[in-house]
């Protein structure tokens, strides 16, 4: 295996790497909401173009782009109640600034489909919030090590959709080999209310699980002291992290299933177990 460093700020160095390459799998991306949002579009946004023009001057077969489900926006405010299930087609609807990660993923995948347009042979893939040994970023496994500490008493209201790591990469793989040009697909697996996501995690770490969920109304409140309080610590949410608070973050993962091939998913017991141990092993929980 040869290996080539660089930089997707720097064009330079992106062709230089495609040289001879038949597949391109695009995943990096600024992570986290403290950063400038100039800083995360520069490498967000502006890298992902870099990577799709070095990848069309080098004749790359195909580039998979790894977006996100935060690329879909949220659901509507008017299903609170009653959980929808969200799918490829479902558009950015969402104040950039209270969710710089994700609009920033949508304005990559808008470069995506401008090369495609001009002939690249592009498909995209949006994993859910994703579990499992080797998360270094610690962006969905945070919850994990915190619910492990003892540090999350409540939940709150709303859902998310978890998937283990390894189905991520097979969707990947089959996304290079049988995805359609131009086409979304949602890797994800199980969806989830919080309260049932915390509780099977606090069980499997051997901990009591919350056992109040705090009502809507009273979620604004918490902005301003949780943002004080993430300056000082990592906490696995931000003040502005609550603007999206008892949404029902649910996917519709068939189109993955039938396209792709993506069945038989690893259980989220599972990958919250895997994720548990890694941490563990390296020290990252102690």
């Amino acid at each position: 295996m040869e290996h080539a460093v660089g930089d997707i700020t720097d064009s330079h160095s992106l062709e230089s790497a495609m040289q001879g390459v038949d597949a391109v799998f695009h995943t990096a991306a600024q992570l986290g909401s403290r950063k400038s949002f100039d800083q995360i579009k520069s490498i967000t946004v502006d890298g992902t173009r870099n990577v799709l023009n070095a990848a069309k001057q080098a004749g790359v077969k195909r580039v998979v782009h790894t977006s996100s489900v935060a690329a879909l926006g949220v659901p509507s405010k008017k299903y609170l109640s009653a959980p929808y299930l969200i799918d490829e087609c479902h558009t950015w609807n969402f104040r950039p600034d209270w969710w710089t990660y994700g609009y920033s993923k949508y304005l990559a995948e808008l470069e995506v489909q401008a090369a495609i347009a001009k002939g690249l042979n592009g498909v995209i893939v949006n994993p859910s919030n994703v579990l499992g040994a080797g998360d270094i970023t610690l962006i969905s496994g945070n919850i994990v090590i915190h619910v492990a500490k003892r540090h999350i008493p409540v939940s709150i209201t709303g859902g998310l959709n978890m998937i283990h790591i390894e189905d991520v990469v097979r969707g990947h793989l089959a996304a290079f080999e049988r995805g359609r040009c131009g086409e979304r697909y949602i890797l994800g697996n199980q969806n989830m209310t919080h309260h049932e996501h915390l509780t099977l995690t606090a069980r499997i770490a051997g901990v009591t699980p919350p056992l109040l969920t705090l009502p809507n109304w009273s979620l604004p409140a918490l902005m301003y002291p949780l943002s004080l309080a993430h300056a000082l610590i990592n906490l696995p949410i931000t003040g502005s992290d609550l603007h999206r608070a008892g949404c029902y973050f649910y996917y519709d993962t068939r189109k993955a299933q039938t396209e792709l091939g993506l069945t038989n998913m690893i259980p989220i017991s599972q990958a919250i177990e895997e994720s548990l141990a890694w941490y563990k092993k390296t020290g990252i929980l102690k």
